[in-house]
């Protein structure tokens, strides 16, 4: 048995999860340069800036919609888990913090993977 205020709990989780990831989208968006020195210094492509803004917004609207939401907060927890060796700097304390907050959001995106989209979502 579920919790009365489980499915707005749900519906709240998946908006501020989804607010991370289509501030990331901006973020791209406004200021592409620094994400693709980001990339370049860690040997990645400098290009791939625009298929993650891609992701990012795609990901930010479908969570906040509910489509499709287990598989995609697996693709996120995946994701997460990539991008946060770009903030491995154990010298950086700012590094690390945002190392280990993409970390939480991981973990955040499996509850939803477990949880799945809740009541108040699209459905197919």
């Amino acid at each position: 048995m579920t919790h009365p205020a489980g499915d707005l709990a749900t519906l709240a989780g998946r908006i501020l999860i989804a607010a991370l990831f289509l501030a990331g989208a901006a973020q791209k968006a406004s200021n592409p340069l620094a994400v693709e020195t980001l990339l370049a210094t860690q040997g990645w492509p400098d290009w791939l800036v625009w298929p993650a803004l891609a992701f990012n917004l795609c990901a930010g609207v479908a969570l906040i919609l509910g489509w499709q939401v287990r598989p995609l907060a697996l693709c996120l927890a995946a994701y997460c888990g990539v991008t946060s060796l770009f903030h491995y700097i154990p010298t950086d304390p700012w590094q690390m913090s945002i190392f280990v907050k993409n970390w939480a959001i991981a973990g955040g995106c499996l509850i939803l993977f477990a949880q799945g989209a809740g009541r108040y979502a699209l459905r197919p």
